[in-house]
């Protein structure tokens, strides 16, 4: 029993040291993440010099979403502010550009997604849904319009540009997920999706293959039945 117990000590301290390593890599981790974020850099050949502006971090990633559409324009903002006990009243509207991208994950799209109608010669693609990204709201390019109050104090100035832009945010994001601008993006989507698949077919020897794209909400509403005898896989390796 007592062989048992020292033969096991080794792997208990492997796995202790494994686990202190876990915990000092995460707590590493996690202050690199808030030095990047929080923390002043100093320029490499003068540290103890004054800030400037300079690149804190630069990560370069591979990317599986496809752009498929640009929701661009301008956007007005208002906010107000009130202070010692409503004897300070101040108001602000600006206009700004901005703009909403809209992408695809390809990525998720796999062999189940796809189905060949050989009679029809179409390829049919049931496409993930589009997602609208965030709001690009350019305040640097913004234009005060409209001032109110007779005397705004700084951090009433402060609070109005913090409202203002955030007020532009929200509107472009009602604008970008509203019903008839997803549907413009979705149709655009489907020529964006659609040519990126011909190309394969075009490939394979199938010039004249349609590719006809779909999103969730639109599955199930056709009654037409799909040839699903040929994977897409099939068709290509035939043409080829």
């Amino acid at each position: 029993m007592a062989r048992r117990m020292r033969r096991s000590e080794p792997w208990r301290l492997i796995v202790a040291i494994a686990l202190l390593l876990a915990v000092v890599g995460g707590l590493l981790y996690a202050w690199q993440d808030y030095r990047d974020r929080a923390v002043v850099t100093k320029p490499a050949e003068a540290p103890e010099g004054p800030a400037v502006t300079q690149i804190v971090t630069a990560r370069m990633a591979g990317m599986s979403q496809l752009r498929v559409a640009r929701l661009s324009g301008i956007v007005q903002a208002a906010a107000t502010d009130t202070r010692w006990g409503g004897l300070l009243k101040s108001g602000r509207v600006a206009k700004m550009p901005y703009s909403v991208d809209y992408t695809v994950d390809l990525s998720r799209l796999s062999t189940r997604d796809l189905q060949w109608n050989e009679a029809e010669r179409t390829l049919i693609v049931d496409a993930p849904d589009i997602v609208a990204d965030r709001a690009n709201v350019d305040e640097g390019q913004a234009v005060v319009v409209e001032r109110s109050g007779t005397f705004v104090t700084r951090g009433a100035g402060e609070a109005l540009g913090t409202r203002v832009s955030r007020a532009a945010d929200r509107a472009a994001v009602r604008e970008a997920t509203s019903p008839e601008r997803l549907a413009q993006a979705r149709e655009l989507a489907r020529g964006a999706i659609a040519r990126t698949l011909a190309a394969p077919l075009n490939a394979a020897g199938q010039p004249d293959a349609r590719v006809v794209v779909t999103f969730p909400a639109e599955r199930g509403r056709s009654g037409a039945r799909w040839d699903q005898s040929r994977t897409p896989a099939e068709v290509l390796g035939n043409g080829q």
